[in-house]
């Protein structure tokens, strides 16, 4: 474990090391505020699916360092790609996270998706790993055009048994696209432990296979995967090619809200884990510091409540779309004929729906409980 890079220690025993250059007061503020509204989300998403109003979802509680502190560490310019695991990234972006709620509730075509290019964000990826290669050619086109573009892609550890993984990996060194290959071992793919998936003892050194470094990094410290991320980027920009970083961490929560992890694993494990969660350890760190308080915290925490109460309402107020939507932003051009019969097909055996989505209606001046129930 000790070539594994930390910054924010815990308080006791594990002493903090030096804030990397870079980062000022007011930086280290939004990361956490950036954490907050990633945690917040998360844990709301979790309450809607349970009661029915949105569907099945992926939960990344525990694991928001590997998100904000890598995005923090990207210009505007670049692009990311994010899994699954990492839904609600876009919202650091701009990406209304109403959008991202519809998404996970079934709704695409205008509801559900957003514009990669406005954003810089790729659309969420449930395919393990086929959005890699999509990272690194989006590099690689940069760097044809001679602009100062990188990629950053998240993935999985159940992502390093893919062929597009190899593929990705391999491509992007040959060429030396400026591509952050940024892993997020949990050690759980699904069910499976990483010790089932793999022989080699870390996933950072499959990295010298293609000729590019392999950096591993505490990934319940978002300071810690700012910097390691940072550091990759300014190499690939530099021209130096890409770079494999491995989050090492702990999927503390089920895999999905239609997972049971006790039936494969000993939960007394992840509890443990749950102490390095990052938004209260890098919450501690600032209190250390002395640039956050409990007021400040608390603000930051009602602003991040009030951002996804609101989000829930605009989703819910969302007309449920028709069947055509199916078809829609398929072709640039117009609809072809046979979908235009399928769509008939479709709608010869429509009928209402059996119930209607599970909540409240929105009222106004509701306050934030009324709001979010």
């Amino acid at each position: 474990m000790s070539d594994i890079i930390r910054i924010i220690g815990n308080g006791r025993d594990l002493s903090d090391q030096p804030i990397p250059d870079g980062l000022g007061e007011k930086d280290l503020v939004e990361l956490f505020r950036w954490l907050v509204l990633l945690r917040i989300f998360d844990e709301r998403a979790v309450a809607l699916q349970r009661q029915g109003r949105i569907g099945t979802y992926a939960l990344y509680w525990g694991e928001e360092a590997t998100q904000a502190g890598a995005l923090y560490a990207c210009d505007d310019a670049d692009w990311v790609f994010p899994s699954y695991r990492q839904n609600a990234i876009g919202i650091l972006r701009g990406v209304a996270p109403s959008t991202v709620l519809a998404w996970w509730r079934g709704f695409g075509g205008e509801h559900g998706f957003w514009n990669p290019r406005e954003h810089r964000v790729g659309p969420i990826c449930v395919p393990i790993a086929t959005h890699l290669p999509h990272a690194v050619g989006v590099a690689w086109a940069a760097k044809i055009r001679n602009n100062p573009v990188s990629s950053l892609a998240w993935f999985g550890d159940g992502a390093t048994s893919e062929g597009d993984f190899h593929e990705a990996m391999n491509f992007a060194a040959v060429f030396k696209t400026s591509t952050v290959f940024f892993c997020v071992n949990n050690q759980w793919a699904i069910s499976t432990p990483i010790r089932k998936q793999m022989a080699s003892e870390t996933i950072a050194q499959k990295a010298t296979a293609y000729g590019m470094p392999g950096v591993r990094v505490d990934g319940f410290d978002p300071l810690a995967c700012w910097k390691v991320t940072r550091d990759a980027l300014d190499r690939g920009r530099q021209g130096d090619g890409p770079t494999l970083i491995e989050a090492y961490c702990y999927r503390i929560m089920p895999h999905g809200t239609a997972d049971d992890p006790k039936l494969y694993r000993d939960e007394s494990e992840a509890e443990r884990w749950k102490a390095l969660e990052p938004v209260g350890r890098l919450g501690g760190l600032l209190r250390r510091l002395s640039i956050l308080d409990d007021e400040g915290e608390e603000q930051i925490r009602a602003e991040a409540k009030q951002t996804i109460a609101a989000a829930v309402t605009e989703m819910e107020a969302i007309e449920q779309p028709g069947q055509e939507i199916l078809f829609d932003h398929v072709y640039a051009s117009g609809r072809p004929w046979n979908f235009d019969e399928g769509l008939a097909e479709i709608r010869s055996v429509e009928r209402p729906p059996e119930v209607k989505p599970l909540g409240p209606p929105a009222t106004e001046g509701a306050g934030e409980e009324g709001k979010t129930q």
